[in-house]
């Protein structure tokens, strides 16, 4: 063989040579590291992000609907509460403007709290903070299960809605 060589002759290599080898593999490797599927990662994690924020945009919306209803809830049951004036008082003129009977405070807003369809508990986390014959303050809580974030921050959301009520006879 170096004798062919140093006469100039080519030498002839076979089908099983390392060159077509080579060749061989880089086709096949070709073959298996195509571009089909490449994109189905990325469509994964965009979907993935697309639900997160989804997520966060309904649940938040939800969490700023159930506040608001949770503090229009109290500004109602507050002015229940401020609805139950001492009339003796007021008719003999006793010199304040239609005191509030505060001792009943309590037992209105959870009426209240009853007619509005609120849960068992959420009435009876609603309550008045420290009432006067002059006014209310009603604390109302709602509990709801929000719909994605749920699942991952487990179980149910409390909010709390204050309102203050006072009773002026005019």
């Amino acid at each position: 063989m170096n004798a062919a060589r140093r006469a100039g002759t080519p030498v002839r290599r076979g089908p099983g040579t390392l060159f077509t080898r080579a060749r061989q593999l880089c086709a096949a490797r070709r073959e298996r590291m195509d571009d089909r599927g490449s994109g189905a990662g990325a469509v994964i994690i965009f979907a993935l992000l697309f639900l997160s924020l989804s997520a966060f945009v309904i649940d938040g919306g939800m969490s700023i609907s159930k506040r608001e209803r949770a503090a229009d809830i109290a500004e109602q049951a507050a002015r229940f509460a401020a609805q139950d004036i001492d009339r003796e008082c007021l008719y003999t003129n006793c010199g304040e403007d239609g005191p509030i009977n505060y001792e009943n405070c309590d037992a209105r807003v959870k009426t209240f709290a009853r007619e509005m369809g609120m849960s068992g508990p959420d009435i009876a986390a609603t309550h008045c903070i420290n009432p006067t014959a002059a006014q209310v303050e009603v604390e109302v809580q709602l509990t709801y299960d929000p719909v994605f974030t749920g699942m991952f921050y487990g179980g149910s959301v409390t909010v709390k809605g204050r309102s203050v009520a006072e009773n002026l006879v005019g």
